[in-house]
């Protein structure tokens, strides 16, 4: 095999952890001899688990003595809940580590390459960067700008409308698309609502492994890893008794200074963590500051699910990275709600996207859009 085929193959094995390594990275690793023959394969599973190198070496035992290493993110320098993954390689005697892209966090980068290169190891790379960055966009968001990449995920009818007039919307898409959309849940490390989400539409707005569509131990793993649930809620009219705060998922209130105390006790003996946050000149709370919060909790992907309010403050601000929307073969009429509430007036104030998929999913259609918004 060539060396571009091992990194693919690399990238396939990091693949396996999209669902459950957060809030690290996903990597996969490759071992392969001198004739380009794997002998040990490995990837992250899940945090305080084996490193992907440690699990390809395992894997290759001694054949992995002169061997070379493909690994889709450069070896870790630092113990954490596992040891350096760099001196493991050292002490197996590989002879060479390719790598695909170097660790994003500016603190360490570069340090995992140089202790291999230290010990004797030839060390080459970047190579497939493109591919292997794409496992992680979150992460390396997270590691050089101090912020989780937002999605944010929204269901229209073909006119553009989320529900009727009165707030009736189940079900606007049909079972593949919410299937779909329960992989993205499982993805991210949080899952963003309004209060008026909670307050209408009454989610529980975790993942439930029998509607994943995906091979049952899979999607129970996947399972198994909740995303925190956020309510932004500036004045805490978040009923205890709320579907969202029962069940095993963690859930975050965030207000500001001006909510009753009261009701934040309440919120809180019903199982809810309640943070206040700085309000913005709306009062209501800084998005902006919610999302360093949650970076700060180790958030790499966080998915925004809510109503037209929310969800256009979001995009109007410029905190969303990538933009999916179902489109539903169906009409809902002129009186029915709009997908996005947003103040603009003139097509000079227009907000741009770029369109980079679009495809079937079951009888509906999944366009996704990365934003090109700065504020």
């Amino acid at each position: 095999m060539s060396q571009c085929e091992l990194m693919a193959r690399a990238i396939q094995l990091a693949e396996r952890g999209l669902y459950t390594t957060m809030p690290n990275p996903r990597v996969g690793c490759v071992i392969a001899d001198d004739g380009g023959e794997i002998v040990g394969e490995g990837w992250h599973r899940r945090a305080g688990l084996p490193h992907a190198e440690v699990e390809a070496l395992d894997d290759a035992g001694e054949r992995a003595r002169g061997a070379t290493v493909y690994v889709t993110l450069e070896p870790c320098s630092h113990t954490g809940r596992t040891g350096p993954c760099a001196d493991a390689l050292v002490e197996a005697g590989v002879a060479r580590v390719v790598y695909g892209m170097q660790d994003p966090n500016p603190t360490v980068s570069g340090e995992g390459l140089q202790k291999l290169r230290d010990a004797g190891i030839e060390v080459e790379g970047p190579l497939l960067e493109e591919q292997c960055r794409a496992l992680n966009p979150g992460f390396i968001k997270r590691m050089t700008l101090g912020l989780p990449l937002v999605r944010s995920k929204s269901a229209m009818s073909l006119d553009g409308r989320t529900a009727m007039a009165s707030g009736e919307s189940k079900w606007v898409t049909g079972p593949a698309a919410r299937a779909d959309v329960q992989r993205l849940r499982a993805r991210s490390c949080a899952i963003v609502t309004g209060v008026e989400t909670v307050r209408f539409d009454n989610p529980n707005l975790n993942v439930r492994a029998d509607e994943m569509a995906l091979e049952l131990l899979a999607a129970e793993q996947a399972a198994e890893v909740q995303p925190l649930r956020v309510i932004v809620d500036s004045k805490l009219r978040t009923s205890p008794k709320a579907f969202i705060l029962q069940g095993d998922a963690p859930t975050l209130v965030v207000t500001t200074e001006a909510a009753d105390p009261s009701r934040r006790e309440r919120l809180e003996q019903a199982g809810a963590e309640v943070l206040v946050l700085p309000a913005g000149s709306d009062g209501r709370v800084d998005l902006l500051a919610l999302l360093q919060e949650l970076a700060r909790r180790q958030c790499n992907e966080v998915l925004v699910e809510s109503g037209a309010t929310l969800s256009g403050e979001f995009l109007y601000r410029g905190h969303v990275d990538e933009l999916i929307v179902y489109v539903a073969p169906k009409l809902l009429g002129s009186t029915a709600r709009p997908l996005f509430e947003l103040p603009i007036e003139r097509m000079g104030s227009v907000l741009p996207i770029t369109i980079t998929d679009m495809r079937a999913v079951g009888h509906d259609w999944r366009i996704t859009a990365t934003t090109d918004i700065e504020r």
